[in-house]
């Protein structure tokens, strides 16, 4: 690169030049005064000269010369046109005359090269689009990865033009970009688009159809609805069956709010179906494409085993044996210890001893009266089977103490880390009362689906306050920590609050229920069956669901969470059966998972561990919506099953929100650029021409500081210094 220029400079301060013009003046003076000594000889006049001489160079040294080069730039600067073209821009909420345009649309002018055309004499213009790196790629806005790339592409960036809504959602936050920006002292023009504030709209943020439903067994669907309208608006939602089928609910959106509720539908056969709820669109909205979602759906016929074991036959035990039977899509077992009679009930559904391990495992929910650790009752192996059941085979257990208080004796076995309730040892046969006492739903109770009673919350919560009260309880004390209660006692409490009378947990890959009174039985009053068969029943499918997601002859699939969504962990589970029918202990168990696309990825399942009983355990994050299929293979077990788990897509990108133009305030701020208007593209165009020209580069070279320079001086004294001694001066 040759310079521009080439000057001589000086960087004197007013002390340094009085210092230097002072010390030349002296030294001229004594020069003047040496040679007058010497009688105005000549050889002496030429060493005085030398000494001014010296001295003039000196002062020169105190006034700091540079010799200073200029270069322009050989390659024009970059300016960076970036351009928002992520999910969220195709909302239509910019107003250009009467006319309302998508944010992409109030955009495009800016993407027009000719615009730019005045400013690619000193400038070269990039135009780039950017969205995020998610699949797919507009369903997110990565800003910070915007900015970076650009810096990194563009070594001689000179601005940059932000065109977007500043809804980033992916990525690095913008101010880790922003920042290095500012160190390199580049400039950026936000240009938003988008309105600040929410259009009016209705948006269907969830519908969380359930893996599979029970023909002939009526099936709530909840939905979630956010409404930004100015008032209450009544509609009529439409969910319809890919089978024909057309379920209608009206309900009431409110203003500027959320609605949760649920629409409810009775399967009438097995088969797969496609669920679609939608919306109908209200006059004032303006953004109707996220009005509807549809979700798949595997309608089965049910059958799931139960199994019930008591000590006596008390009420709570005979009509709870009722209703099970009564039931058809459940197969009850039945094992009635008698303690102290020597034999166990028979009849029907009874059996003659507590299964063995391989029998276990087939039993979906265990019933666990008022029976304890004794003899005539459970073993203490009994008691770890129970335990592996609910922990590796994702079966449910339901405690229902009675005032016998056997169940107090079974703090000291395994099932004691299933108890979701702390035992009042100074207590163990529970509280009696004359006068009956009554269930008070929690918060958790009256919004879980296992307590509901009827279609709507507020109906529900009434049934449960009028319900026929109960004159025993058990003597639970709290709630351990990781459990949820969903009903308490209406007017008893202790040191630590309400008495817990309903209260769940998860233990391993199974659910636990306590169920802490024993006069559920008493429900049947002026109304039968009615509230007595719905609890019960909907406990029993709340227990078995994970366990039936995917089954076979020798495999079962279970996941968590139930429903996925792109982006989140899926953690398969898979319970095998041995060639002779007994649990595996280990083995390979892999899982072929085929996405939609076509992309097939492996996921070997690992054993849970020593002690578990025939569990495998694996991981898996989803990155496409729709159905995946699974095919799961184990060698060790001679068999394989094929099921498959629908992803709903996740998506960041929310039409219809407002755009945030505080993110775009923040990032033109901070580099110490500017908010410019999308509505003057000229505008635009004359603030980036108004940027001043870039500062040619300059190079310095210190002469006061050169080597040579004191060379110089070292050399001229050295010869005055010999020319005196020549001359004979002293």
């Amino acid at each position: 690169m040759q310079p521009t220029t080439s000057q001589l400079v000086f960087n004197p301060t007013p002390a340094a030049f009085a210092v230097g013009v002072a010390f030349v003046v002296a030294i001229a003076g004594l020069a003047i005064m040496a040679w007058r000594r010497s009688g105005y000889r000549p050889f002496m006049g030429w060493l005085e000269l030398l000494r001014v001489l010296i001295a003039i160079g000196i002062a020169i040294t105190l006034l700091q010369p540079e010799w200073l080069e200029t270069f322009k730039p050989e390659t024009k600067p970059t300016l960076a046109v970036l351009v928002d073209v992520s999910g969220s821009m195709t909302t239509k909420d910019v107003l250009r005359g009467t006319q309302v345009i998508s944010r992409e649309d109030a955009a495009k002018p800016l993407v027009d090269e000719k615009l730019w055309a005045p400013l690619k004499e000193r400038m070269d213009v990039v135009i780039e689009p950017f969205s995020s790196s998610q699949t797919p790629a507009t369903e997110g806005t990565d800003i910070h990865a915007a900015l970076a790339g650009v810096m990194e592409q563009q070594p001689n960036l000179k601005a940059v033009v932000l065109v977007s809504d500043g809804d980033w959602n992916s990525g690095a936050p913008p101010s880790q970009a922003t920042t290095r920006l500012r160190m390199r002292e580049v400039p950026v023009f936000a240009v938003p688009t988008g309105a600040e504030t929410r259009l009016p709209d209705v948006e269907l943020t969830s519908f969380d159809v359930p893996t599979f439903a029970v023909a002939g067994k009526p099936l709530r669907i909840p939905f979630t609805i956010d409404s930004s309208l100015p008032r209450d608006e009544v509609v009529v939602l439409e969910m319809q069956a890919s089978s024909g089928e057309i379920i209608t609910k009206e309900v009431t959106l409110p203003a500027m709010g959320r609605l949760q509720d649920a629409i409810a539908w009775k399967p009438d056969k097995p088969g797969e179906v496609k669920l679609t709820l939608t919306i109908p669109k209200t006059p004032n909205e303006r953004y109707p494409e996220n009005n509807s979602q549809e979700a798949p759906l595997s309608i089965r016929k049910e059958q799931l085993k139960v199994l019930v074991i008591e000590s006596f036959p008390r009420w709570e035990y005979r009509y709870l044996r009722n209703a099970l039977e009564r039931d058809p899509g459940v197969d009850v077992s039945c094992l009635l210890l008698h303690p102290g009679l020597g034999h166990v009930g028979a009849g029907r559904g009874y059996l003659k001893a507590f299964p063995k391990d391989e029998e276990l495992t087939k039993y979906d929910v265990v019933f666990l009266g008022d029976v304890g650790l004794a003899k005539d009752q459970l073993t203490a192996a009994q008691c770890t089977a129970l335990q592996k059941l609910v922990r590796d085979q994702a079966g449910g257990l339901v405690f229902m103490p009675g005032f016998h208080g056997f169940q107090a004796t079974l703090q000291d076995t395994p099932l004691a880390d299933l108890l979701p309730v702390i035992w009042d040892a100074a207590q163990p046969r529970g509280w009696g009362s004359s006068s009956p006492g009554k269930f008070a739903l929690t918060e958790a109770g009256t919004r879980s689906l296992l307590t509901k009673l009827e279609d709507s919350d507020e109906a529900s919560a009434r049934v449960w306050s009028n319900l026929p009260g109960f004159q025993w309880y058990a003597p639970a004390l709290r709630a351990k920590a990781g459990s949820e209660v969903l009903a308490t006692h209406g007017t008893e409490s202790n040191q630590f609050g309400r008495i817990p009378l309903i209260v769940t947990k998860t233990y391993g890959a199974g659910k636990i229920l306590f169920m802490g009174t024993d006069g559920a039985w008493r429900w049947r009053k002026g109304v039968e069956d009615k509230y007595h068969y719905r609890f019960w029943g909907q406990v029993v499918r709340w227990m078995a669901y994970q366990r039936n997601m995917s089954s076979g002859e020798s495999m079962r699939l279970f996941y968590s969470p139930d429903r996925p969504r792109t982006g989140d962990v899926l953690t398969l589970n898979a319970n095998v059966m041995s060639l002779t029918g007994e649990p595996l202990r280990d083995g390979m168990v892999i899982a072929q998972i085929a996405a939609p696309s076509g992309k097939v990825s492996s996921v070997r399942l690992m054993p849970a561990g020593e002690e578990a009983w025939g569990l495998f355990t694996g991981v898996f994050t989803p990155v496409e919506p729709g159905e995946h299929q699974v095919e799961l293979s184990c060698a060790e077990a001679g068999s394989s099953l094929v099921a498959k788990i629908s992803v709903q897509g996740t998506s960041r990108e929310k039409r219809g929100q407002p755009a945030r133009l505080d993110v775009l305030r923040e990032i033109s701020r901070f580099t110490k650029g500017a908010m410019l208007d999308a509505k003057d593209p000229a505008a635009i165009v004359a603030a980036i021409s108004a940027m001043p020209e870039p500062v040619p580069q300059e190079r310095r070279l210190p002469l006061w500081a050169h080597p040579a320079w004191a060379g110089v001086l070292v050399l001229l004294m050295g010869i005055f210094w010999v020319g005196r001694k020549a001359a004979g001066a002293f």
